[in-house]
């Protein structure tokens, strides 16, 4: 049986929505606790997109949506300016502290706070 469509199952197309705006929420948290932000939207294959999340004092975080149209919807509707990669001029901004280091990876957004 083949897969259903966001337009022809009302169901999949409720829990699409409501995944986009729950993500919104998030990123307009985020946007609450740290001013302006700014985000990439970066395929992850089969797992969907992840949204990365620079704010203007340097924090930075990300989130996974299961699909990438989601993951735009979301950024759209938080309102956000959108990148089309995660480049120079948008990485220059991440400000990195003790917990990146020591993990050598990201945070994810609503983790531990840099000290």
């Amino acid at each position: 049986m083949a897969e259903s469509t966001r337009e022809d199952n009302p169901r999949a197309a409720a829990r699409e929505e409501r995944r986009t705006a729950r993500l919104a929420r998030q990123i307009g948290a985020f946007g609450k606790k740290h001013g302006a932000v700014e985000a990439s939207v970066e395929y992850l294959g089969q797992r969907g997109a992840r949204i990365v999340l620079v704010a203007e004092d340097g924090a930075w975080g990300d989130l996974v949506a299961p699909a990438y149209p989601t993951a735009r919807r979301a950024v759209e509707r938080a309102g956000l300016t959108v990148h089309d990669g995660f480049g120079g001029d948008l990485a220059a901004k991440v400000r990195t502290g003790p917990y990146e280091w020591s993990r050598m990876a990201g945070i994810q957004v609503g983790g531990p706070a840099n000290r």
